[in-house]
């Protein structure tokens, strides 16, 4: 037979931290559907917020390689290699290979996607500036930047937990 009072307390603890977690769940999942929605960074080019923050990575890095991105984002080859397909077909990107090594693939932005990659930074600095003052709103600076230790952290200890 069980123990009541063990099956109670669990139970209780259980809410207690699954607050906590609903928290955490529903905000991932916002974001989530945030950053897979298509929007115009201001050039009239519709694309997803990881495609651009690709394409920016790659102009702030020229000559970038697929698995040095993939390395950056913590993400598989295949899955990096599928956006650095979508960048390339719509003509933001280039693929190059570098004399003296044909099987090691660099990457390029193009014209094109180095306007777009200049005008995703102008965004995300406004939508920065915007969610910035709309925290500060109710909530100290102090507060604000430990939020972002938190999930700075948070995100350390996620990465740890695929060691493990």
């Amino acid at each position: 037979m069980r123990n009541t009072k063990n099956v109670t307390q669990t139970n209780n603890e259980y809410h207690k931290l699954d607050e906590k977690a609903k928290i955490i769940y529903e905000f991932i999942m916002n974001y989530n559907d945030y950053i897979k929605t298509a929007r115009d960074y201001g050039t009239g080019e519709i694309i997803t917020m990881v495609e651009v923050h690709t394409l920016t990575l790659i102009e702030e890095n020229p000559g970038i390689t697929v698995t040095d991105v993939a390395l950056e984002w913590n993400r598989t080859k295949g899955a990096v290699s599928q956006t650095i397909t979508k960048l390339e077909k719509r003509g933001l990107i280039r693929r190059k290979k570098e004399s003296g090594n044909a099987k090691t693939v660099h990457l390029y932005v193009t014209d094109k996607g180095q306007l777009l990659s200049e005008a995703h930074k102008e965004y995300d600095i406004k939508e920065f500036t915007w969610t910035d003052k709309t925290l500060s709103k109710s909530f100290t600076n102090e507060e604000i930047n430990t939020f972002y230790k938190v999930m700075q952290k948070y995100t350390e200890l996620l990465d740890m937990s695929h060691i493990e």
